[in-house]
């Protein structure tokens, strides 16, 4: 594993923050965790809690057991957490061209995990917009066909009331055609009729 990747694995979200505890930046500096508490303790002025802050219990019982290790078992005390901005000030106080250096990657891993959450918030974005895209087409298919079930249910009665009219004509021409005739009628047919001079 490249070293990038190893800070970037020890960065926790912590409290909305992306964070990274006073053991991994001990190990990174090459100092005990004992002694950069000290020069912390020493300089608390310069570590607001936007910079710096104790995990409670159960953060800590919480981010071991996600990261599943044991590594940072058999502390008396549950460790700090620092941000971007505190790790910024701890090459302050640690002034070691060791800790100078290690300082640098840090911030640089910490660029590149803001880049990376950024890429991913502008995709965030895109799947959100598209997503309300797709609501808006499937109220407006909905309208249609709502509009549509509309439609055919006026059609479907205009063409029972034109199917009774056809039947009600029918019927009366029917009733028409079988009525006798009223009135004289008249024979039609020719007759063999006797001349005169017969």
């Amino acid at each position: 594993m490249e070293e990038n990747d190893i800070i970037k694995s020890k960065i926790h979200l912590i409290r909305g923050e992306q964070v990274m505890l006073d053991s991994d930046l001990a190990d990174l500096y090459g100092v005990e965790t004992r002694r950069l508490n000290e020069q912390v303790r020493r300089n608390l002025n310069r570590f607001p809690e936007d910079f710096m802050f104790q995990l409670t219990a159960k953060e800590y019982a919480d981010l071991m057991s996600q990261n599943a290790t044991s590594s940072w078992g058999g502390r008396r005390k549950t460790p700090l957490a620092f941000t971007s901005l505190g790790i910024s000030m701890l090459s302050s106080v640690l002034t070691s061209d060791a800790a100078i250096q290690a300082n640098i990657r840090i911030m640089r891993a910490f660029v590149t995990m803001r880049k990376r959450i950024s890429e991913l918030s502008a995709q965030q974005i895109q799947i959100e917009k598209l997503e309300m895209k797709v609501d808006r087409l499937n109220d407006y298919v909905e309208s249609i066909l709502h509009d549509q079930n509309e439609i055919n249910e006026e059609t479907a009665l205009q063409i029972e009331l034109i199917n009774e009219s056809i039947a009600q004509l029918n019927a009366l021409q029917e009733t028409n055609r079988t009525r006798p005739k009223i009135g004289f009628v008249t024979n039609v047919e020719s007759t063999p009729h006797s001349s005169p001079d017969e």
